[in-house]
């Protein structure tokens, strides 16, 4: 007896390395580091520790590799607690590795759902990992970040995410780890090595597949992006005020005129709508006399509350604060711009100085017409949850997706590249150009291949100018959205059930 648990604990420590560091390792497959290949490694940890033959080795393994695998790949959310919520440093940290434990408990009920049918098939087990990402995505109305498909964007497999999206992707790249994983426990040897390069070889031909293409009969679009590089400690000081009015006027006037639309990021100006009312006045005066309309982040109060908004400037109808077209973000961020569970957990807004409660604007709206195309737009973080934009394009079919954003919250971390390779992802998805506009950056316009043709450097004060056209045809995730995948999971979880049975 005293031999058996002996041997056991080296296993046992050696899974909980494995756990840690091919968990940790995980950031390097997404932007800014962008080596691809390291999700299968971190993938393959996760699913060697899910098919461990200790339960408890399994669990605890699975529970490590969560917590180093989000504490690291997020830790860019202490910058902001630091910098702008007045947090100690020490305590941002815990609060992130509470985020990572919190996060960790999805690969964790993965692991235990593979453990209680003792499942170990590659599909399989993407079957499951799908089930537990959707509940990532949606549980306290979610949060999808680092999805290992993501890390694909720029790889031969990506076109995938036209058929299934980031969700298919993701599926694939556990399908291959899984049978990385049999072939290196000498498991099912020969069957693992055909599966792996069947599914290699069908992912490869989805490459061919050309669902969208040019739409010539459209007229191209100019658009210009204006990144004002304020800096976020500066942004809402009164003080400043004039600077940040300055130097978006002055890069307004580079471009007014010359561009049938002119985009500016999230709450641009460090006001609400109402207290610089007779600016966006001027702003539409300045637009519809250049010819030139104009998008502008800001911050929208109505009876219903205060929206993180985007409002039309310098159409045929002048301006008016009530009546202008407009988005009203839906997707709100949780501690960042309302404090979930009422008055339970209030409190908080003391202790980490947060703002007020924003209000949620529909989940499907209209389209903003702007230079006689229809721009499908998302602000900030809600650029991460593909569905909804999904629903959108399929209600509006929009000629472009936009999205305008303040990552000047992350300073200089990997968080908003992060963001950036997350919003690339949609233009793929539903074939349509993507224009991204932001105080910092990452500003960038990506064609409807997810592929990037126009970057500003980040913290530059500039503008960034292209001409566009819009797509015609549909990709079958733009028409179907994830259930197309979810679908294929549900067979696949029932043809494991009845064979277990």
């Amino acid at each position: 007896m005293t031999v058996a648990k002996n041997q056991q604990k080296p296993t046992a420590w050696l899974a909980y390395a494995v756990a840690l560091v091919s968990g940790g390792i995980g950031i390097f497959a997404y932007s800014p580091f962008d080596y691809w290949w390291i999700a299968f490694l971190s993938a393959s940890g996760l699913i060697w520790l899910a098919t461990c033959n200790s339960k408890r080795t399994a669990l605890l393994g699975t529970f490590l590799w969560g917590v180093s695998y989000f504490a690291v790949g997020v830790n860019w959310v202490h910058v902001s607690m630091i910098q702008f919520g007045g947090v100690p440093e020490i305590v941002s940290y815990l609060a992130v590795l509470l985020l990572a434990a919190y996060l960790a408990l999805y690969p964790l009920l993965f692991t235990f759902v593979v453990q209680r049918f003792h499942w170990q098939h590659p599909w399989l087990l993407a079957a499951v990992f799908t089930v537990t990402e959707y509940l990532r995505g949606v549980v306290f109305t979610g949060f999808p970040w680092l999805q290992f498909g993501y890390s694909q964007i720029d790889t031969p497999f990506a076109n995938i995410a036209t058929l299934f999206g980031v969700e298919g992707l993701t599926a694939f790249v556990m399908i291959v780890s899984g049978y990385v994983v049999q072939l290196a426990k000498n498991s099912h040897k020969l069957t693992a090595c055909i599966g792996l390069i069947a599914v290699l070889a069908v992912s490869f031909t989805t490459k061919l597949a050309n669902w969208v293409e040019i739409d010539h009969g459209k007229p191209a679009i100019k658009i210009s992006l204006v990144q004002g590089n304020i800096e976020q400690k500066m942004k809402w000081n009164p003080a400043h005020f004039e600077d940040t009015l300055r130097t978006y006027g002055r890069l307004i006037n580079q471009v007014i005129g010359e561009s049938d639309v002119v985009i500016l990021p999230e709450s641009a100006l460090p006001a609400t709508e109402e207290q610089i009312e007779p600016i966006l006045q001027q702003l539409d005066q300045l637009g519809r006399k250049n010819g030139s309309e104009i998008i502008i982040g800001t911050l929208y109060r109505n009876s219903n509350g205060v929206y993180n908004s985007a409002v039309m400037l310098g159409g045929s109808v002048p301006y008016a604060i009530h009546q202008s077209p407009r988005y009203n973000k839906h997707h709100l961020v949780p501690f960042g711009e309302y404090v979930p569970f009422g008055n339970l957990l209030d409190w908080m807004r003391e202790v980490f100085i947060l703002p007020i409660n924003l209000s949620q604007g529909e989940f499907v709206q209209p389209s903003l017409l702007a230079g006689n195309q229809k721009f499908n737009l998302a602000i900030c973080y809600e650029i991460i949850f593909g569905h909804q934009l999904q629903q959108n394009q399929q209600a509006q079919q929009a000629d472009y997706l936009l999205t305008i954003t303040n990552d000047a919250w992350f300073g200089e971390s990997s968080g908003p590249w992060q963001h950036f390779q997350m919003a690339r992802m949609r233009a793929l998805e539903l074939g349509k150009p993507l224009v991204r506009a932001t105080n910092t950056g990452v500003t960038a316009f990506v064609n409807f291949d997810g592929t990037v043709t126009a970057l500003l450097p980040q913290f530059e004060a500039n503008t960034l100018t292209q001409s566009l056209q819009s797509t015609k045809g549909e990709t079958p995730y733009a028409q179907f959205g994830r259930w197309l995948w979810y679908a294929i999971c549900g067979l696949i979880l029932l043809v494991g059930i009845a064979r277990r049975k």
